[in-house]
């Protein structure tokens, strides 16, 4: 992987990777620990760390009566 493979992302450009509104984003990050660093007042991300957390279950909804772990 190259250097601009593996640079920070912004949350408009996780937004358009991951096909979610701002809003989506800024609730995974505070309800199910999406994976992101604060540097000052923005948000940023690491593309493959995110892929780790998605294919994980981290952006899953439990159903009704659901535990999430």
């Amino acid at each position: 992987m190259n250097e601009m493979e593996d640079r920070w992302l912004s949350i408009t450009e996780i937004c358009k990777y991951l096909g979610v509104s701002n809003d989506t984003v800024y609730k995974w990050i505070d309800r199910h620990g999406m994976p992101a660093h604060r540097m000052g007042r923005l948000w940023k991300f690491k593309k493959s760390r995110v892929d780790a957390w998605v294919e994980s279950g981290g952006a899953a909804e439990p159903g009704p009566g659901v535990e999430k772990p």
